[in-house]
């Protein structure tokens, strides 16, 4: 309960932060709806050359990019921790952190949160939903909670892969450019695995699991019978993953011996 109510409080923060400056909350939203529609317009413009990619036709690409979307904008929602090597290691922030009694990561997640990127999630859904129609998709009674499952696995897939490379903050003494690199490769997962060759495929599979925050669980609901099972290795790569991030972040913390440390 206590936790629960630190999200209470920091969304109260975070509003009256937002209600003074609402026309900065409305561009951000707008600036995030304008990109992902640029992405959507791009793969239009690639369906205009060719019926299908690598097997999968424009409404099963839509149906993948829209589920990716929605992990995507939850977990950047939560966890916008890009310049945390200057502001809370050189700037010595992680020292305040580290005096309060909440736990540290859950501390500075909140502290830089972003709801207005929610509103990719919600975008994300109405794509899915409009591609669900169009591919006239079955729909069964336990979809919701497997999609729900699904989402929870991306999302922790996420938190792992990028509280990892966060961490290697406390390892180094200047910021390293591995972040952009790792986040430009995430974009890897709102595409079918199978058009990429074996290598790539297997470093999104096992190495940096980004086709499970797209591709894998979205193929769960299209072709079930040839994804199914592989799909469902969603939430126990996002238990692994997350597991491996947050064992590395405590590790980093303990070795964290102040400003310039």
């Amino acid at each position: 309960m206590f936790y629960i109510s630190l999200v209470a409080d920091y969304l109260k923060n975070y509003m009256k932060t937002r209600l003074t400056y609402r026309s900065d909350f409305w561009i951000e939203v707008i600036s995030d709806l304008l990109f992902n529609g640029l992405n959507l317009f791009f793969i239009l413009v690639v369906f205009l050359q060719t019926q299908s990619l690598g097997g999968w036709n424009q409404e099963q690409i839509l149906f993948i990019y829209g589920y990716f979307m929605i992990p995507y904008g939850i977990f950047i929602s939560f966890f916008n921790l890009w310049g945390f090597s200057e502001r809370y290691i050189v700037k010595g922030e992680m020292d305040r952190i580290l005096t309060r009694p909440a736990y540290n990561l859950w501390q500075l997640m909140l502290e830089n949160m972003d709801p207005a990127s929610l509103f990719s999630a919600v975008a994300g859904f109405v794509v899915m939903i409009y591609s669900w129609v169009k591919l006239e998709l079955p729909f069964h009674w336990h979809d919701p909670l497997i999609l729900l499952l699904m989402v929870i696995g991306s999302i922790l897939i996420y938190a792992g892969v990028y509280i990892s490379l966060t961490a290697l903050a406390f390892f180094s003494d200047a910021p390293t450019g591995i972040l952009p690199l790792i986040w430009n490769i995430q974009n890897y997962g709102r595409y079918p695995a199978t058009i990429y060759n074996k290598l790539l495929r297997s470093i999104l599979t096992w190495i940096l699991p980004f086709a499970f925050v797209g591709f894998y669980p979205a193929a769960y609901f299209i072709d079930p019978a040839n994804w199914k099972w592989f799909a469902l290795l969603t939430p126990i790569m996002g238990i692994v993953f997350s597991f491996i991030g947050i064992t590395i972040w405590n590790i980093g913390v303990k070795r964290y011996r102040g400003a310039g440390s």
